[in-house]
C-alpha cells in the first residue's frame, strides 16, 4: 500500500514542477497549439499555447511508478510494464501528429489512416505482450476471456481478444483526444477514473484468489500493481492539471489524451472489467457518441445537424455557456458515471456472496 502513496506523491510533485519547465522549454522555440478556423472563434485566444504537455504525463507517472518500487523494494510487475508500453506507444503517435501540425503550422497532423494504423499496430502490440508470461498461478496480464464487471466464462480465444483489444484501444484512445478540446476537462476526469481503477486494483487484490480462496474471488494476475501504476497516473494529471487549468498555460496536445487513454483501456483489460469501463469512462463515451451521431445525422439527413457542434463541448460553448462552467459541469458527469461504475463493480460482488 506504501507504493500506491509514493507513487501518487513523487508523480504529482514530478508533474507540477517539471511542466513549467517544459512550458519555458516549449514557448522558447514556439512549439505553440495550432487552432482550428471553424472551430468556436473565443479559442482564437489560445492560438500558440505551448502543446506537447503529454511529454511530462507519460514521463512524470513512469518515473514515480519506478521510484515507488525501488523505495519499497517490490518487484515490478509485468502487467504494468505492458500498459505503460502501451502508454508510450500511443504517446509516440500523437508526438508524431502534434509534431507535423506544428511543422505544418495548421490544426492537421496525421492521416486519420496513418493515425488509427499507428494506435491499432501499438494496440496488437499490447495484445500478444499481455497474453504471454504466465506467473505462478498459470494467469497471464489479459485473459481470453470476456469481462464485464469481472472476467466471465466467455471464452473468445486469442484471435478474438486481440481484436477486440484493438476496438477498446482505439475508442478509449479517441474518446480522451475528443475531450481534450477545453482547458483542464481530459486531465481532470482522467483523475476520476485512474482513482477508481486504484480502489479497484486493491479491492481485487484484497479478495483475490492468490491469497484465499473465497467465493467470487478474482482471478487476476497483478492488481495491486495496477494500482500502484494509477496512482502514479492521477498524480502526474493532477499536478498538469494545476498548469492546464482554465486559462491553460499548456496543452498536452494528442501525445498526452492518446497516451492517457492508452493507460485507462490497458488497465480496463488488465483488471478484467472490460464492460465496465463505459462507465468509468462515461464523458469520454458520451463525447464520443455525440461525434458519432453529428457525423451519421448529417450525412443521412443530407447536411442538417443534431449539435451546433461536435464535440459535445462545442456545442454548448455556442450555446453560450462559459468555458469554466463546461469544465465543472462535465466533471461532475464524470464523476458521477465513475460513482455509478464502482457501485456496479461493488453491487456485483455483494449479490454473489
Amino acid at each position: 500500500m506504501k507504493g500506491i502513496i509514493f507513487a501518487g506523491s513523487l508523480s504529482t510533485l514530478f508533474s507540477f514542477v517539471f511542466t513549467p519547465i517544459l512550458i519555458r522549454i516549449l514557448a522558447k522555440k514556439g512549439f505553440g497549439q495550432m487552432i482550428r478556423d471553424d472551430g468556436p472563434k473565443s479559442h482564437h485566444i489560445k492560438r500558440g499555447t505551448p502543446t506537447m504537455g503529454g511529454i511530462v504525463l507519460i514521463a512524470a507517472s513512469a518515473i514515480a511508478y519506478f521510484l515507488s518500487h525501488l523505495i519499497t523494494g517490490v518487484g515490478i510487475s509485468v502487467s504494468a510494464l505492458i500498459v505503460l508500453g502501451l502508454m508510450s506507444g500511443l504517446g509516440l503517435v500523437g508526438f508524431l501528429d502534434d509534431w507535423l501540425k506544428i511543422a505544418k503550422k495548421q490544426s492537421l497532423g496525421l492521416r486519420a489512416k496513418e493515425k488509427l494504423l499507428g494506435q491499432a499496430v501499438a494496440a496488437i502490440g499490447f495484445g500478444y505482450a499481455g497474453l504471454h508470461f504466465k506467473d505462478s498461478y498459470g494467469l497471464t496480464p489479459i485473459s481470453t476471456h470476456l469481462s464485464t464487471v469481472r472476467e466471465t466464462s466467455i471464452a473468445l480465444g486469442s484471435i478474438l481478444v486481440v481484436l477486440w483489444i484493438i476496438f477498446l484501444v482505439l475508442g478509449t484512445s479517441n474518446g480522451v483526444n475528443l475531450t481534450d478540446g477545453l482547458d483542464g476537462l481530459a486531465s481532470g476526469a482522467a483523475i476520476l477514473t485512474f482513482l477508481a481503477f486504484i480502489m479497484i486494483g486493491v479491492w481485487e487484490f484484497k479478495q483475490s484468489c492468490a491469497l484465499s480462496v473465497v467465493p467470487q474471488c478474482y482471478e487476476v494476475r497483478d492488481p495491486l500493481d495496477m494500482a500502484v501504476l494509477a496512482a502514479s497516473l492521477a498524480g502526474a494529471c493532477a499536478g498538469f492539471l494545476w498548469w492546464n487549468a482554465s486559462p491553460a498555460k499548456i496543452f498536452m496536445g494528442d501525445v498526452g489524451s492518446l497516451a492517457l487513454g492508452g493507460a485507462i483501456s490497458g488497465m480496463a483489460i488488465v483488471l478484467r472489467i472490460e464492460m465496465l469501463l463505459a462507465l468509468l469512462g462515461g464523458l469520454f463515451v458520451i463525447i464520443t457518441l455525440s461525434v458519432i451521431i453529428q457525423t451519421g445525422y448529417f450525412k443521412l439527413s443530407g447536411g442538417k445537424r443534431v449539435f451546433k457542434m461536435a464535440p459535445l463541448q462545442h456545442h454548448f460553448e455556442l450555446l453560450g455557456w462559459g468555458e469554466v462552467t463546461i469544465v465543472i459541469r462535465f466533471w461532475i458527469i464524470a464523476g458521477l458515471s465513475v460513482a455509478a461504475g464502482l457501485g456496479l463493480f461493488y453491487g456485483q460482488w455483494v449479490v454473489s456472496q
